[in-house]
């Protein structure tokens, strides 16, 4: 097998554990919750399959539904971060990304600091809109979007520069 199909394969299987034995029983001040798990949408590599990486990316919130029983809004959550992904590389990275060569640990911190927290607010947006589903309560919904998305920002930056692997 391929060593890439391997490592997203191991990436997207601890993601999950991760997240519903560790991550899930964090709750700070009652609206701060960290999700790791956003890390395999930012990830895959992007050259790869389109309409594999969405089933993938709905796979991978349809796995945390059936741990969390909540009902499909990380599956919901997961897919809408998914399409809306080569956007904003091509926003993030610009020319970079339309010749394919960006190498996530090579890239300037403004450039992966606009990624990931613009997916990260995305998939965040969706899922505490899903989960209280209620315009009367917009403002918990942002807080819980804000304040969910900083600690999530923060913990994928630190894991993207703990484990990120720098060789030329």
């Amino acid at each position: 097998m391929n060593s890439k199909l391997l490592s997203n394969i191991a990436r997207f299987v601890i993601l999950i554990f991760l997240q519903v034995l560790i991550l899930n029983n964090i709750n700070f001040l009652g609206y701060i919750n960290p999700y790791l798990y956003v890390l395999f949408i930012l990830l895959y590599p992007f050259a790869g399959n389109q309409s594999l990486f969405l089933l993938l990316s709905f796979l991978l919130g349809l796995s945390i539904d059936i741990f969390e029983d909540s009902g499909g809004i990380n599956a919901a959550a997961c897919l809408v971060a998914a399409f809306a992904r080569p956007n904003l590389l091509r926003f993030s990275f610009g020319i970079s990304y339309d010749h394919q060569n960006i190498r996530l640990a090579f890239t300037p911190f403004g450039a992966k600091f606009s990624y990931v927290s613009l997916i990260v607010l995305i998939h965040h947006f969706v899922f505490f809109s899903l989960e209280i589903f209620s315009v009367n309560h917009i403002l918990l919904i942002l807080k819980k979007t804000l304040f969910s998305s900083i600690f999530s920002v923060v913990l994928i930056l630190l894991s993207l520069t703990l484990f990120s692997r720098k060789h030329r």
